[in-house]
């Protein structure tokens, strides 16, 4: 990650694109609320199971999302912090929707890792913390819910280092827990950091300190809390290894703050953590060769579509990665999939669910393009070279089920509802070469009601998903004539997908193994490179 090459334009230097990654419940956009309130990007944080009318969060557009409390669709929102411009991503942390969240990863240059004070390592934290290291991605921590009971700090940093086999370093320290919990002591800086319980919205008060002989140290901390503190501070300096940022930016160590999110406790420190520490934008990988930030034609790629943002104009949004160079509004791109050029009249910037007219934006930075479809996830759009960006999957679906309108009629309707979810990567949808229908495929099974929600909010179709005998689906590659042989003899496993690529559906294990022993020159395989 650190290299010798040309230093970076100051205004791409500035930009850190980050995720923000968890389990569910961690306190993830609560966290996420808080970045935009200390970026100045809102006046006051919702919550996210707010009361009536109460304010929601703002991350959380999606009807479903606001009533159950939980992020669905990745979101990303751009906002100024101190001389820095963050590119925040958020993901959904429920695993159900592990595939838009592993995509979203192949869009930013750091993750940051909430985990709960008193849960720890949880099993999705895991699973995505595995996609940080597939990318190498560097890893900053925030420890939250410090407020609450929660377990001995060694132990919790323990956990990390076992679980996750990545060495962990404090950023900060926290002084007491639960009810006795007063603040942190920054061990980056020398600094105490108190906290105000009595408004939430507040920022920390920090109070200088030289070191923690310090005297003034006394007049804030209770004796017992700061006997303690001395005694667990020198443990973890001669425990723990010191903060080597070469060692984070390869994503082998990750520094971690103690804090509490709803308290606005800690969030800060992290947030001068990312634009001290973290990454500038880092160079992206192509077919044709590596990508460079600072390179001055402009280049970035598809990661996300959403359909729908916004349900009076049946609009979908592209959400685009700039790889380098400096975007400018009206610009004409080259898509490299058609092979046309494409005026950029309307990009947006996001802040949340608001998004405003982007006249300018640098590499790094998140854009949406407004489009009619003309867009899907793995797209290039550049100046006129040909690239295709790689290392953006596409999984195999871990559920299948067939749907059906409920009124026969509007069988149309649900073909273009379907296509339109298809291309957002929402889901996956199969026709099968007999018979008529769509079986759609799924990696977790809160997307099904998900899909059915959307149907009829957005497309006023009720919708109903039945069982199908199929359990998964493989993608179709290989020797073309032993694949028409395959597909003539096994029509009833034989689908295209939404690019029209072949599938072959599958009930039992034992389906992959006949095939791979029938047709040696044929592979079946459970991802495909959105390489387009």
């Amino acid at each position: 990650m650190l290299d010798n090459t040309a230093p970076l334009p100051p205004e791409i230097a500035r930009r850190r694109t980050f995720a923000i990654i968890s389990h569910p419940d961690a306190g993830k956009t609560t966290l996420t609320e808080k970045f935009l309130l200390f970026g100045g990007a809102i006046q006051m944080a919702g919550q996210v199971r707010a009361k009536g009318d109460a304010r929601r969060t703002r991350s959380d557009f999606m009807k479903m999302e606001q009533e159950r409390g939980i992020s669905v669709s990745a979101s990303a929102m751009s906002f100024d912090f101190r001389n820095y411009r963050f590119n925040l991503v958020d993901t959904p942390g429920h695993s159900d929707f592990s595939e838009d969240t592993y995509r979203t990863l192949t869009a930013v240059d750091a993750a940051i890792m909430v985990i709960d004070g008193a849960k720890g390592v949880e099993s999705q934290t895991r699973k995505l913390f595995e996609v940080c290291r597939l990318r190498d991605l560097p890893i900053l921590t925030f420890c939250n819910k410090m407020d609450r009971e929660s377990r001995d700090t060694f132990e919790i940093i323990d956990e990390i280092q076992e679980n996750l086999a990545i060495d962990v370093t404090p950023a900060s320290w926290p002084i007491g827990v639960g009810r006795e919990f007063i603040g942190a002591y920054d061990l980056l800086h020398d600094r105490l950091e108190i906290m105000d319980r009595a408004d939430r919205n507040k920022v920390a008060e920090s109070v200088k300190i030289t070191g923690l002989d310090d005297p003034k140290l006394a007049d804030h901390v209770p004796a017992e809390l700061l006997k303690k503190l001395r005694e667990e501070v020198e443990m973890a300096r001669e425990l723990l290894p010191a903060f080597d940022r070469a060692q984070f930016l390869h994503g082998a160590m990750t520094p971690i703050w103690f804090g509490s999110a709803i308290n606005s406790f800690g969030v800060k420190e992290l947030m001068d953590g990312i634009g001290e520490f973290g990454p500038q934008p880092q160079p992206q990988k192509a077919a044709e060769r590596q990508i460079e930030a600072g390179e001055s034609p402009v280049t970035g790629f598809v990661f996300k579509v959403q359909a729908n943002m916004d349900p009076k104009h049946r609009d979908r949004v592209a959400f685009v990665r700039l790889a380098s160079g400096h975007f400018e509004r009206g610009m004409k791109m080259f898509h490299v999939r058609t092979k046309k050029p494409m005026a950029v009249t309307n990009p947006v910037l996001f802040l949340a669910a608001d998004r405003e007219l982007a006249d300018e934006a640098w590499a790094g930075d998140i854009i949406g393009i407004p489009n009619h479809g003309q867009l899907r996830i793995g797209d290039a759009l550049t100046e006129g070279e040909v690239l295709r960006f790689t290392g953006i999957p596409s999984f195999a679906p871990e559920l299948l089920q067939s749907i059906r309108a409920t009124d026969p009629m509007k069988a149309k309707h649900l073909e273009k509802a379907l296509s339109q979810f298809a291309e957002e990567g929402a889901a996956k949808v199969f026709k099968p070469m007999i018979g008529s229908g769509y079986i759609v495929g799924v990696v977790g099974a809160l997307q099904f009601e998900v899909l059915a929600s959307r149907i009829e909010q957005e497309y006023s179709l009720p919708v109903r998903f039945e069982g199908s005998n199929f359990t998964s689906a493989r993608w179709i590659s290989g020797d073309k004539a032993e694949i028409e042989k395959l597909v003539n003899v096994n029509k009833q496993h034989i689908a295209t997908d939404s690019d029209g690529d072949l599938v072959f559906l599958t009930r039992l294990q034992w389906d992959i193994d006949r095939v791979t022993r029938d047709y040696p020159g044929v592979k079946l395989t459970a991802t495909k490179e959105m390489m387009v």
